[in-house]
């Protein structure tokens, strides 16, 4: 199971789909996520290895998500 930004990501989707779970992050957003920390959109979140999964968490982390923006 992922976990980023304290969001437990769906294990059963694609990722480009599983970060929108994240509040702040859509579609288009979630792509730029992809793409900046060079995991395929189309891999599954239960596919992906724990560098990847901390390459997304550092591309995330570097945007306005959830408690932020809830604030």
């Amino acid at each position: 199971m992922a976990r980023i930004a304290g969001i437990s990501l769906p294990v059963n989707k694609h990722v480009v789909i599983g970060l929108t779970a994240i509040y702040g992050v859509g579609r288009p957003r979630a792509a730029d996520i992809c793409k900046d920390a060079d995991v395929v959109p189309s891999t599954k979140i239960r596919d992906l290895s724990e560098e990847q999964v901390e390459r997304l968490r550092l591309e995330v982390g570097k945007l306005m998500v959830e408690g932020d923006l809830r604030r």
